[in-house]
């Protein structure tokens, strides 16, 4: 990528600014089923700001979570596949301006909606996070998306088991993981991350997402060991409390400073939970200094 490239924001942050509740354990893919139309809206707004690629809202779109509300198989790869094209929806009304669309899949911890995802410890083989990621894979590598966005991954097993999924596929995806400090929610080393896709050549960005924008700035120039271009796109520093399933106020406002990110390697910038569009509208005018 010759120049750096915005991403969105919060979408889950969004559909709650603009009224909905998505608090239930399905989150944002709750909406996939109740009102599609809002998905449409809340891309459009990170359009507006200036973002150029819309992440789906199928960060929590599981097999396995939405059958434990009593939904068939059929239906969430309808459910799935929808997400994509709600996206798609919103991106083909820009002009002026390229834009892409990013299949999210979100780690095994987000399925289980109890803040697994910021640990990490979940108990599980590489096989078993395999047999967990390649069903939802499958779906929407086929959707029509133009690149996957592997996100928050908490831990090494993780990244390893979706490495070895796409390896060879031909999928072009962005692999991005969670930390605290410089390793990851599981306490592995970033570096170590870093140096596990680099011979993967599905994977055309690695970086990290959901994370504090301090922690996330110091990450860059890690990330940039990859030898691949940087994703970077942090949360607003406020932390998630599972149990009460609401948000910690931060103890600073959270400062996103993309000149930084995009001199030390970033080509993906953006924001994750609780980055509003007015966020991304700051950053599309920092890119454009």
């Amino acid at each position: 990528m010759r120049r750096p490239v915005l991403i969105d924001g919060g979408l889950a942050t969004t559909l709650e600014l603009l009224g909905h509740d998505i608090s239930g354990d399905l989150w944002s893919a709750q909406m996939l089923i109740d009102q599609p139309a809002a998905i449409v809206d809340a891309h459009r707004a990170f359009f507006a700001a200036g973002a150029e690629v819309a992440t789906t809202a199928t960060y929590q779109a599981t097999f396995d979570g939405f059958a434990a509300h009593g939904i068939e198989r059929a239906d969430t790869v309808e459910l799935m596949r929808r997400g994509v094209s709600l996206a798609r929806e919103a991106a083909t009304e820009v002009s002026g301006r390229p834009t892409w669309v990013a299949a999210s899949l979100g780690p095994y911890g987000a399925m289980l909606a109890d803040g697994s995802e910021y640990h990490g410890r979940y108990g599980l083989s590489v096989g078993e996070l395999r047999d967990f990621h390649r069903p939802r894979l499958e779906i929407l590598a086929s959707a029509g998306a133009d690149v996957l966005a592997f996100e928050t991954l908490p831990n090494a097993y993780e990244v390893e088991a979706v490495l070895t999924e796409i390896d060879g596929t031909g999928i072009d995806s962005w692999v991005s993981v969670s930390i605290e400090g410089s390793r990851t929610r599981s306490g592995e080393p970033l570096v170590d991350i870093a140096t596990m896709v680099n011979d993967v050549d599905e994977v055309f960005a690695f970086g990290v997402n959901c994370s504090t924008p301090s922690d996330a700035t110091e990450a860059v120039a890690t990330a940039a060991l990859s030898g691949k271009p940087v994703v970077i796109y942090p949360n607003s520093g406020e932390g998630w409390d599972a149990a009460n399933r609401a948000w910690v106020s931060a103890e600073s406002a959270a400062v996103f400073p993309v000149g930084r990110w995009t001199a030390e390697g970033a080509r993906l910038v953006g924001g994750c939970c609780r980055v509003t569009p007015s966020d991304i509208s700051a950053m599309a005018v920092q890119l454009a200094q």
